[in-house]
């Protein structure tokens, strides 16, 4: 069976791909590094990554990854640009 891909999935891999340690992100982002990986974890149903530590996440590692990921589950696309 094919892992299918969802928002904490590509979270994970936001942060895996930053080149920032995640020791680093969690530190920026006021979050113990145990709870986020927990958080980012797609496999463990029982933590669950927030909106606010989502958009913080994003921040920090300047990956809107997520948020495209999302748009387009909605039927969306995201398109980028400067705000």
């Amino acid at each position: 069976m094919m892992f299918e891909k969802n928002v904490t999935k590509v979270v994970q891999d936001c942060i895996l791909d930053s080149g920032i340690q995640a020791k680093i992100v969690a530190q920026k982002i006021n979050k113990p590094y145990s709870t986020l990986m927990r958080e980012i974890n797609p496999f463990d149903a029982s933590a669950k990554l927030g909106a606010e530590t989502l958009l913080e996440i994003m921040k920090v590692t300047h990956d809107i990854r997520p948020l495209q990921f999302m748009a387009s589950e909605m039927g969306f696309n995201l398109e980028t640009g400067n705000a």
